[in-house]
């Protein structure tokens, strides 16, 4: 337990030192790296090592990706996007003995999950610029990493506490159903808290004053909060399926007491795309109108 809280503090501080340089090219360059990490982990989890050269084509392809809200940039993403499918399959062709291509494909699947989470988070830096509206997106990353880490700390507590009925007994053993319910109402909770704080430091949202918003908005960021609590456990169930196919524990070893990258994503990997989906179709709309 003190090996995870160490950890836990000192990822806290290299968090906001990340989200400190949030408006430079150092935030798309560290979620990039992040990113990468995640997927070579999973990479390793396939048993995929003797095949390195299916990894080294999402290097490029990655930081394309998590570059692309500039827009010369962008211009380049479809058509190296069908550069970087092309390559796979040549890969598959040409190396047909020694690629297994169920393996491949999953790991492809799950490599394209992670891109889709740690993009949504650039998706936020590109949609609501600082200039204009000042930290909204760090908000809403923040409220993304709250709903995830939140819940599980809860449901962690709630279900040592109170835990019987267990939730997903073949997938993780340890999980309960009175551990979901304390981990949902952990992340409205803390969704509620994170909005007071940002109320109290910005006042404004979007470009509009937070108290013309009233209660309506904290009833959605509560329900929000809800609904990517309980999508973040199905992330957690699947990454934990994963593990349990490719017959490890862990993922990797990079935060000691935790894991690897995804053993501490792993919540967040639907969490994040939804959360920007909805900021795009509800929170930005009032800013358009």
């Amino acid at each position: 337990m003190k090996t995870r809280v160490i950890t836990s503090a000192v990822g806290l501080i290299v968090l906001f030192i990340v989200m400190a340089l949030f408006d430079t090219v150092v935030f798309n360059f560290v979620i990039a790296a992040i990113c990468l990490l995640a997927i070579h982990e999973v990479f390793r989890a396939f048993h995929l090592e003797k095949t390195a050269y299916l990894y080294w084509g999402f290097i490029p392809y990655t930081f394309l990706v998590m570059f692309s809200d500039m827009s010369r940039v962008r211009m380049l993403l479809l058509p190296l996007s069908y550069v970087f499918a092309l390559y796979l399959a040549i890969c598959v062709i040409r190396r047909s003995k020694s690629i297994e291509f169920a393996k491949l494909g999953g790991m492809v699947l799950y490599a394209g999950i992670i891109l889709f989470c740690f993009y949504s988070f650039i998706y936020l830096k590109q949609l609501l610029p600082r200039t204009q509206y000042g930290y909204d997106a760090l908000y809403f990353i923040f409220l993304t990493l709250g709903f995830a880490w939140g819940g599980d700390t809860a449901a962690y507590f709630t279900g040592r506490a109170f835990g019987k009925h267990k939730l997903a007994p073949v997938v993780s053993p340890n999980k309960t159903v009175e551990g979901a319910v304390g981990g949902v109402l952990g992340s409205m909770l803390l969704g509620v808290l994170v909005t007071l704080i940002y109320t109290a430091l910005h006042g404004r949202l979007v470009g509009v004053p937070l108290d013309s918003l009233g209660l309506r908005y904290y009833a959605v960021i509560v329900l929000l909060a809800g609904i990517g609590s309980v999508i973040g456990i199905v992330g957690d169930l699947f990454a934990s399926v994963i593990k349990r196919q490719c017959g490890i524990k862990d993922y990797g070893t990079i935060f000691p007491g935790h894991g690897g990258i995804m053993d501490r994503f792993d919540s967040v990997i639907f969490i994040a795309p939804l959360v920007a989906m909805v900021v795009t179709a509800v929170f930005y709309h009032y800013a358009r109108v």
